[in-house]
């Protein structure tokens, strides 16, 4: 891959290394470290078409005494989505105070027909998808761009359509919204997250 970028968490203890590919789309594979709300790795691949929509994408997230992997795979307008496990993530959830997680995956792929990127929960790198897709890194400001994503929920797996808003506010500059929640994210020329507010910043080498 020939081009590499590290993002240091600001949520929470945790990183991110993405290893990629963008000159006709996005070939990317990461790993992405946390320790909430229990410690995990999970580590992932994505691929898109060349208008950078989302085409597959392959996540596994591991801790102690679990695994859980999610692959999901966009061919005719249609998501198939398959899953594997491992162990017990909501006996390492129940033990650290949290609510047990959902099943990995989705019952219903078509619940999720209408999204063209996907979104990995704490991950800067897939808010480059829609942000290239729709041309936002460059432009001045304009108009709110909503979409709907196949959300992958980190570190459970399950996956949900979530609708989000991208709206340009100048070179450089992307507000994200998704329910109550926003964010005024520094990207890059390329689109990369460069600052996420309460997320994550990234560490460029001296």
């Amino acid at each position: 891959m020939p081009k590499s970028i590290f993002w240091s968490r600001t949520d929470t203890a945790g990183s991110e290394q993405a290893l990629l590919d963008d000159r006709n789309g996005l070939s990317a594979r990461g790993t992405l470290l946390a320790v909430d709300p229990v410690p995990f790795t999970a580590r992932y691949q994505v691929a898109t078409a060349a208008d950078w929509s989302a085409s597959r994408v392959e996540v596994e997230a591991e801790g102690t005494g679990w695994m859980r992997r999610v692959t999901l795979e966009r061919a005719a307008g249609r998501w198939r989505v398959t899953t594997a496990e491992q162990g017990d993530l909501d006996a390492a959830l129940v033990a650290a105070g949290h609510h047990r997680a959902g099943l990995p995956g989705t019952d219903d792929p078509d619940r999720l027909g209408d999204a063209i990127d996907v979104d990995l929960s704490g991950s800067p790198l897939f808010n480059a998808l829609p942000v290239r897709r729709l041309g936002l890194a460059g432009t001045p400001a304009d108009m709110p761009r909503r979409i709907t994503v196949a959300w992958v929920l980190l570190p459970g797996l399950e996956v949900v359509p979530a609708e989000q808003i991208y709206t340009g506010i100048g070179p450089g500059r992307v507000r994200f919204a998704s329910g109550t929640f926003t964010a005024d994210i520094d990207v890059d020329a390329d689109g990369y997250v460069v600052r996420y507010p309460g997320l994550a910043e990234r560490i460029d080498p001296r």
